[in-house]
């Protein structure tokens, strides 16, 4: 058996942002013509939105998108990405490889140096060819590829897969690459879920650590572990079986059909799940929470990682031992936890223990315990 390390990891943020206001802003001038509207129909009028909710209820102040055209249009409020040829790369593709080649920079590597991809994402362009392929294509990367998806936790659960396929000698070299684009199926016309999210593309190197080798600086894979529980708190009903589920099968449609949730039962119920499983996993390692220098979480909701954490330390953590994106970039889905850990490992000493840690819909759990060599 093999030990494993992270070799690289390759982030890119969009340039373009919205902050609360201008979402604001957006949301309620639709909400004005939507429930003028409703007067006329007789229909229950929309409540508003506003930032002081947004902070609260998320923590969120900003958030970078992939492409801002068309989001802040009340009559639109979708972003407008035009459709590409078959014979051109597809826009999540383009933005996986962009991390991608960062990640392989990071690591010394190059394409011929891979054999194996995997594009683990909340959410997929299409189902095929796999996205995996076309990223594996763009590069020149030799061997195989495929897709995977455990919503918010997908990175991590194909980081679960990589290591453990290194572990057992079955790939030298993996690339985990997380392209979300959760903005092309946002609902902003939802105002529970409308601030949530923000686009950012991820990737990490995972390879083999040779008999006798250091490598100083990176950060050994020591475990990884997956949990998941059947619930539809967190869903979308978007797939190719719903234009058989219309009579006019000539358009489909979204209204109930995008990123939903039930707000207040999954804050408890993945509070609970994820202290749980956060303390039983680094227990079968002789750890306690306290053992561990840094936490990087699922940057979803800063209330619901500070509960988390309380319950695993029984008191209060601040950001320098759980550090959080989220304020700044929203919710990057599968993406968030590995940004967290980007930004935040190079003042940690050899030794340290780190626990990436992220949660979504499923619902979904995903770990890995990490340590600085």
């Amino acid at each position: 058996m093999h030990r494993v390390i992270i070799s690289g990891v390759g982030v890119v943020i969009p340039e373009a942002s919205i902050t609360n206001e201008e979402l604001v802003d957006s949301f309620n001038i639709w909400v004005d013509a939507e429930n003028a509207r409703r007067e006329i129909t007789g229909e229950e009028k929309l409540a508003k939105s506003d930032t002081d909710f947004i902070v609260y209820a998320s923590g969120v102040k900003k958030r970078h998108v992939l492409v801002l055209d068309g989001i802040l249009d009340p009559e639109r409020m979708t972003p407008r990405i035009p459709p590409r040829g078959d014979d051109e790369l597809s826009v999540m593709a383009e933005f996986g490889v962009a991390s991608a080649r960062r990640a392989l920079d990071d690591a010394g590597l190059g394409p011929e140096d891979i054999d194996l991809v995997i594009c683990a994402a909340s959410h997929h362009q299409r189902p095929y060819p796999a996205i995996g392929i076309e990223i594996q294509n763009a590069l020149g990367i030799k061997g195989a590829a495929f897709d995977m998806g455990l919503g918010c936790s997908s990175a991590a659960a194909g980081l679960h897969v990589a290591s453990n396929l290194v572990r057992a000698g079955g790939q030298k070299r993996v690339l985990v690459v997380t392209p979300e684009i959760i903005t092309g199926h946002l609902n902003f016309r939802d105002r529970q879920t409308h601030f949530i999210f923000g686009d950012a593309s991820t990737a990490m190197v995972v390879e083999a650590l040779e008999e006798g080798e250091t490598r100083p600086g990176k950060f050994e894979v020591l475990d990884t572990r997956g949990w998941t529980q059947f619930s539809s708190n967190i869903r979308t009903n978007l797939g190719f079986l719903l234009r058989a589920g219309q009579e006019d099968t000539s358009a489909i449609d979204m209204r109930g059909n995008m990123i939903k949730q039930v707000g207040n039962k999954v804050f408890k119920e993945v509070t609970v799940a994820g202290h749980r499983f956060i303390v039983d996993f680094l227990a079968e390692h002789g750890l306690t929470p306290h053992g561990i220098r840094r936490f990087w979480l699922h940057q979803a909701n800063a209330r619901m990682n500070a509960m988390i954490l309380k319950l695993s330390f029984g008191h209060d953590v601040g950001h320098d031992r759980a550090p959080m994106v989220l304020e700044r970039l929203g919710n990057t889905a599968a993406a968030g936890a590995i940004i967290a850990f980007k930004e935040n490992h190079e003042d940690m000493k050899a030794g340290d223990y780190g626990l990436l840690c992220a949660f979504g819909a499923g619902y979904s759990i995903g770990g890995a315990l990490l340590r600085k060599l």
